[in-house]
């Protein structure tokens, strides 16, 4: 075999992988990144609002 040809074959190939780990990582929508969000926020107030004080 030729060694560009193999050469480009491994690139693409790397280049594919590299795209589905991006589609994976950044593929979410907007409405999807804000349910999120809102998800967290909640919790966090939720965890704050279960806090004890210390008296001093």
């Amino acid at each position: 075999m030729n060694l560009n040809k193999a050469r480009k074959a491994r690139d693409r190939a790397r280049a594919r992988e590299q795209a589905r780990e991006n589609r994976v990582r950044f593929g979410r929508t907007k409405a999807d990144k804000d349910l999120t969000s809102a998800e967290l926020q909640k919790s966090e107030q939720a965890l704050d609002g279960a806090k004890l004080d210390k008296p001093e």
